[in-house]
């Protein structure tokens, strides 16, 4: 089983940046990427990015292509999430996900039902 744990919220200014975190522990390998989602009050969990651990191939939601960068670091078992240019819209609990070890291809990288392991979540909150 993966445990994961979000790290780097907080409260900023528009215009500012932040790195999120999220540590990974336990059977790491048996889970093939990682994405990022968030939830704004009010609205559903969404789809951010996600990373392969092998390839480090990634993909975006075009919301935030260009703004946010998804990486990642074998070695510590950690993703990242580099947010940019924040805007007040931006506010919102961002979680990292695990996807299901048996699932595959792109496609399913988008979806949050393809997740099976999810951190408590961080809170950004972008001031005006």
């Amino acid at each position: 089983q993966v445990q994961l744990v979000e790290s780097g919220g907080g409260l900023v200014q528009a215009g500012d940046s932040l790195r999120l975190s999220c540590a990974a522990s336990g059977r790491t390998f048996s889970s093939s990427a990682m994405g990022w989602f968030r939830q704004a009050p009010g609205k559903e969990r969404e789809f951010v990015a996600a990373i392969l651990w092998s390839s480090g191939s990634t993909v975006y939601a075009d919301s935030w292509k260009g703004r946010f960068t998804i990486s990642r670091d074998n070695a510590k078992n950690t993703v990242y999430l580099q947010m940019n240019r924040l805007k007040p819209e931006d506010t919102a609990v961002y979680y990292c996900a695990a996807r299901t070890p048996t699932t595959y291809g792109t496609i399913t990288l988008y979806s949050r039902d393809n997740y099976d392991t999810w951190g408590p979540g961080t809170q950004v909150t972008v001031s005006s």
